[in-house]
């Protein structure tokens, strides 16, 4: 079994780069930074170490990317690997770049790293009062007067008949 699966989170190093291609598709270009703070073994003092890393988006999802996104926006991205072979045309070396194909780009909210929230939900993490309860027979739950809780309908039936 091979699995191509990337998740990786990050701030944009540049505006997204937008681009059609023929037949009318979007093509979006992202830069994207992400940090890892580490301490090395025996040491005190905190190391960090930055991975700039490409990615293309295409279709209605790249549209989004440029219309909302800008340079130091928080995103996640979820997607595959992707890697191109090419002879340089000045040199004639073979270069290389692995970048990633997203499937989804998460746009986040501002702040989200220090853990606040924006808008009516709860980022990961949070937890609730505890106002919420099942109404009696009905199966709908009550937000308790709450705004910074998901909204409730019908319990999913998330069973898999076997």
């Amino acid at each position: 079994m091979e699995i191509n699966r990337v998740f990786i989170a990050g701030n944009l190093t540049r505006d997204p780069e937008l681009r059609m291609i023929a037949g009318g598709t979007a093509v979006c270009d992202l830069g994207l930074a992400s940090n890892r703070r580490y301490r090395k073994q025996g040491s005190e003092q905190l190391q960090e170490e930055t991975c700039f890393v490409t990615v293309t988006v295409w279709g209605r999802q790249a549209e989004n990317c440029n219309q909302y996104l800008s340079k130091g926006k928080q995103v996640v991205v979820e997607g595959r690997l992707k890697f191109d072979q090419w002879a340089d045309k000045e040199s004639g070396k073979n270069r290389s770049k692995l970048t990633v194909v997203a499937d989804r780009v998460h746009f986040m909210p501002k702040g989200s790293e220090g853990g606040s929230t924006q808008g009516p939900y709860q980022t990961t993490g949070e937890q609730s009062s505890g106002t919420s309860e099942q109404s009696s027979g009905t199966g709908e739950q009550n937000s308790g007067g709450s705004t910074n809780e998901f909204p409730q309908g019908q319990p999913f039936n998330d069973e898999v008949p076997f």
